[in-house]
């Protein structure tokens, strides 16, 4: 029997492809991931400019709801801040946390409201959607701040 690195016998040469392969798919994973957190630190620090800029020039922060993933309801979050889109489905609280504003649709969030975490944001938002969906964090930041405090986005 001849191996893949053509040795009688042994095995060695496909046992050590697939320690290469492994090793290669590990390095990819560890490369994927390093970008990923570069591009959350990057994208952070847009989201703290435009708090500290939304602050300063007083955009009134408004109560934050989330829509029901039947997309007929909203729920109180008991989070306040500014919604990025008009529609509603995406926002920054006060403290400078992004959230994706959409919940399970429940009875008992009707009641007493929808717990939801804060996201890692992007630095494209709504990346992998459909044509025309998505805008540079940057971007639609200042297109908030370029709407002005009279302006206030509610869904």
């Amino acid at each position: 029997m001849t191996d893949d690195a053509g040795t009688e016998g042994t095995g060695t040469g496909t046992g050590e492809w697939a320690a290469r392969r492994r090793d290669a798919a590990a390095e990819q994973v560890a490369r994927l991931d390093r970008e990923r957190a570069s591009e959350t630190e990057q994208a952070r620090a847009l989201v703290d400019e435009f708090v500290a800029a939304a602050k300063a020039a007083g955009l009134p922060v408004v109560p934050l709801t989330a829509r029901a993933m039947n997309g007929r309801t909203r729920y109180r979050t008991g989070l306040t801040g500014w919604y990025l889109k008009r529609n509603g489905a995406v926002a920054v609280d006060e403290a400078g946390r992004y959230y994706l504003m959409s919940a399970p649709t429940s009875l008992a969030a009707k009641v007493t409201g929808a717990s939801l975490r804060p996201s890692d944001p992007p630095l494209v938002v709504g990346r992998g959607g459909r044509d025309g969906e998505s805008i540079p964090l940057a971007e639609l930041l200042a297109l908030r701040l370029a709407a002005g405090a009279d302006d206030v986005w509610r869904p």
